[in-house]
């Protein structure tokens, strides 16, 4: 879709994207013994019908059907009525998109000259500093990286709620919030598994959860998902970059599940699980441990390098670059 052209790269990866859903899916469903039923809202007439499947082709989260048992669905916190629920996620999806904006260019603003910008891509760690030094700028880069993921996906989010509610005259009910404050996660198992976003929890599991459950048991359901996580965002990589390196990314999600594995024994052991402010400690130190090799793959990868249609209009751009080079300039002379 981008027909060469590398500013628009990022239309290439939707279209990755959305053949892995199309393929994942379809195997998923082939493998289906009963007809998929929903829960919620049944079918009324032939355009509840129609509506149904075309809710069911697009949903990633199965909310109301029954293929999506043991997802979870944070809790509304939105006005429920129509109107207040309309404004509120236009306002959302308005302040979402400037967030993304600016968070993106402050990401290129870092240290252009060493390519984390550019579509050839570039790493998040510069050899050329101290180590403490090196890794806490990759640090802060990560963490504004994880602030923009969640922007651009909320911004998208909103704009498909928007799109379902007032054009499909969907109910409100039916498009629950995305996140549910992935900052205050008190274990890897509540971060990944309540508090991001639950997209694209099936396809992980169809793709490498399940299979390898088959041979290493529960152990291999966590393990096989995250490889799978590891896989997909790479291929995803790949349409913006072909030389993006596969074990990168492998390694940054692999590395999540025997964290998780440990959290899950330490509860079967000992009947504790982690929580509370320890809890909320441990899980930020792996997320960082874990996380800079997944945010660096994508930097060398050159996902930050190609704009959106937001990141070309935010305004301010210029005092977002001067005062990401002061601190990063700061960072250097520690």
């Amino acid at each position: 879709m981008s027909s060469g052209d590398p500013d628009t790269k990022n239309l290439n990866a939707f279209i990755v994207v959305l053949m892995l859903g199309i393929v994942i899916r379809t195997f998923d469903w082939s493998l289906e013994k009963e007809p998929l039923s929903r829960a919620l809202y049944p079918a009324k007439g032939p355009r509840s019908t129609l509506m149904d499947a075309l809710d069911l082709a697009t949903t990633l989260r199965g909310h109301g059907w029954d293929w999506s048992r043991g997802v979870y669905i944070p809790r509304e916190t939105r006005p429920t009525n129509r109107r207040g629920f309309t404004f509120h996620v236009i306002l959302s999806g308005a302040i979402h998109a400037l967030s993304c904006g600016v968070l993106y260019s402050a990401i290129r603003s870092f240290s252009p000259t060493t390519g984390l910008g550019t579509p050839s891509g570039g790493s998040i760690f510069d050899e050329t500093l101290p180590f403490y030094v090196r890794y806490l700028r990759g640090s802060i880069i990560s963490t504004i990286v994880v602030w923009a993921d969640c922007a651009a996906i909320q911004t998208c989010y909103d704009l498909c709620t928007i799109i379902g509610v007032l054009i499909f005259r969907q109910d409100p009910a039916q498009w629950p919030p995305a996140f549910d404050a992935p900052w205050s996660a008190t274990s890897l198992s509540d971060f990944w598994g309540r508090r991001w976003h639950q997209f694209f929890r099936r396809m992980f599991l169809i793709h490498g959860g399940y299979p390898l459950s088959f041979v290493l048991g529960k152990a291999g359901l966590v393990i096989g998902s995250f490889l799978s996580s590891g896989v997909l965002h790479h291929i995803v990589m790949l349409s913006l970059n072909d030389r993006s390196e596969l074990w990168r990314a492998v390694v940054g999600f692999g590395m999540m599940a025997p964290v998780i594995l440990a959290e899950q024994a330490l509860r079967h052991w000992t009947g504790r699980k982690v929580d509370g402010t320890v809890g909320w400690v441990w899980t930020m130190a792996w997320l960082y441990v874990c996380g800079n090799p997944i945010v660096d793959a994508f930097a060398r990868g050159g996902v930050f390098g190609h704009m959106s249609f937001v990141d070309r209009v935010v305004p301010g751009r210029a005092v977002i670059h001067g005062l990401v080079t002061d601190v990063d300039a700061w960072l250097r002379a520690m």
